[in-house]
């Protein structure tokens, strides 16, 4: 019994595949869209995709149309072409503004660019491209039932935009580069004010100042030294009791010692 199940099960698909590459290779666009609409309620994306390639131009303007190009960028979506997807669902948006799928299209669009951004490490071109998307589907559809998620997403998207400004500036001064370490530092406590490193931001700061204020010229180290002063008391205002205040309050008695050389 089970061996005529297993050749009945080898038969059918079989049929199927013979089927499927008969299709394929006609010119029976009604027999393509047939097909390609059970291959994707089969969840058998790929084969569906070959079939809506061939079917996209000769379908554009007819009634099952919208159909077509649904299934066809939710194809996309479902075998992870993310790039694909998202200009699918674009001119899904765009083709079809009062279809029911609308608000769904225009957020899994914008969602497809997300999935592209890439760790915070590499260039943030895609999550920059991506937070732009969101935004507009925010903008245009402020009561949509996927607001919640997109916001969710535009979240972890600035985070890494975040950890990279962050990551970038404290570069700067691992490589002893003091003066580009204190701009950075500055633009990203500015960019991000309520960001969670800004303790550390604030120490890396004063670190930077510190350093750049011992090792100055004589001409120089007067106006640099107080700028170190000042972002150590940055740094305590924001965090009295921080995690860094011993090595903090050590470099902060060098600067008040050599502080004094400039009092009359």
């Amino acid at each position: 019994m089970k061996k005529i199940v297993a050749l009945l099960i080898v038969a059918v698909l079989i049929c199927s595949c013979s089927e499927y590459q008969k299709v394929l290779k006609n010119d029976d666009v009604a027999a393509k869209f047939d097909l390609a609409t059970r291959m994707y309620e089969a969840g058998k994306y790929n084969k569906a995709i070959r079939l809506f390639e061939q079917l996209s131009a000769s379908y554009r303007g007819k009634p099952q149309a919208e159909k077509l190009f649904y299934m066809f960028s939710q194809s996309y979506y479902k075998t992870k072409q993310y790039y694909l997807a998202g200009y699918q669902f674009e001119s899904f948006v765009s083709g079809y503004p009062r279809s029911e799928k609308v608000q769904e299209a225009a957020f899994l669009g914008a969602y497809s660019y997300s999935k592209l951004a890439p760790v915070y490490s590499l260039d943030q071109t895609d999550t920059v491209k991506a937070l732009d998307k969101l935004q507009a589907f925010i903008d245009n559809y402020p009561n949509s039932e996927y607001i919640p998620q997109a916001n969710a997403t535009v979240q972890v998207l600035n985070g890494k935009l975040e950890k990279k400004a962050y990551e970038n500036a404290k570069g700067y001064n691992t490589i002893s580069d003091y003066k580009s370490a204190l701009v950075a530092f500055d633009n990203f406590i500015a960019d991000f004010p309520g960001t969670p490193f800004k303790e550390d931001a604030l120490f890396y700061k004063y670190d930077s100042a510190y350093q750049l204020a011992v090792n100055s010229i004589p001409s120089k180290m007067e106006e640099r030294l107080n700028v170190a002063k000042a972002a150590y008391n940055n740094l305590i205002k924001f965090k009295s009791d921080t995690k860094y205040k011993k090595q903090a309050d050590e470099m902060y008695a060098r600067v008040e010692t050599d502080l004094q050389k400039y009092t009359k």
